[in-house]
């Protein structure tokens, strides 16, 4: 079941108490017995994987890069590491552009209160912001994947969390890429970026909620947090941060997922992409 929810209705107090959303912090029935089972146990692995295609520009990297560091030291995402059973998290953060470019910025890190918190974020803030070319969801995914296998700690869940500005136009299919991650036990929520007038020189989509409730989100209690105001960027992200360490989903549905075709095609970035280069010539 996949879940769309606004940031006003994203309230965090709510999603700690339980009024307002639904607790999915059972371990995942899709997670495959390894060696990894004998590993430390933390409540949630998660990746978060962020975009830093040339669509983004630089205040939007820069406030994207703070807001993902305030979150982690937030004294909201302090207190949702409490609500698991054994009050810590793994994490790692990577940026991601084409099908072959991502970059690693923090390693997996253990997240267990306020010093590991601070630890993250400076470290998240310290590395020299980038931009890349071409978009490749699939491609950050795919990447994200292996990730799992080289954490030396065990989660009750795990979750890739995806941001960005667009649609996927290069590499696989976004869909094949997700697919494969839910097979594999793994939720991916999504974090889509719509805070300027889609334009066609930077392959900008109208309604990228709906891509990514349809085409990129998937697994057990999978959600979209969209961002439509600038000014609520930071507030966006410490929600959906708040909700994915609390163990928690939106408590209702607001967007219903159309089951058998997408509101959005999921091959609309790489049809743009080539109506692009056949219009250049190149």
């Amino acid at each position: 079941m996949r879940w769309c929810v606004s940031i006003g209705a994203v309230l965090v107090a709510g999603a700690l108490a339980g009024g307002d959303v639904a607790s999915i912090a059972a371990p995942n029935p899709g997670h495959r017995l390894t060696d990894k089972d004998a590993a430390p146990s933390v409540d949630i692995e998660l990746i978060l994987a962020v975009d830093v295609s040339y669509s983004m520009d630089m205040d939007e990297l820069a406030v994207q890069r703070e807001g993902y560091a305030q979150a982690i030291v937030s004294k909201e995402f302090l207190q949702a590491l409490k609500t698991g059973p054994n009050g810590k998290i793994s994490v790692t953060y990577f940026e991601w552009a084409a099908s072959y470019d991502q970059k690693i910025i923090i390693p997996w890190r253990v997240i267990d209160g306020p010093e590991t918190a601070d630890a993250v974020a400076d470290e998240i803030m310290k590395t020299p912001i980038r931009r890349a070319s071409r978009t490749s969801i699939s491609g950050a995914i795919n990447f994200a994947m292996p990730l799992f296998d080289q954490n030396p700690y065990r989660g009750l869940r795990r979750v890739i969390d995806i941001s960005g500005d667009g649609p996927n136009n290069n590499g696989s299919p976004v869909t094949i890429a997700r697919d494969t991650a839910v097979e594999k036990g793994i939720t991916i929520n999504g974090l889509p970026i719509m805070v300027k007038e889609p334009s066609y020189s930077t392959m900008d989509i109208e309604n990228l909620d709906f891509y990514y409730e349809d085409c990129v989100i998937g697994g057990p209690g999978s959600f979209v947090v969209p961002i439509k105001d600038r000014d609520k960027f930071k507030e966006a992200i410490r929600s959906k941060l708040v909700l994915e360490v609390a163990g928690r989903t939106p408590g209702r549905r607001i967007v219903p997922v159309a089951e058998k075709q997408s509101r959005i095609p999921c091959l609309i970035g790489e049809q743009m992409w080539q109506e692009r280069q056949e219009r250049w010539g190149r």
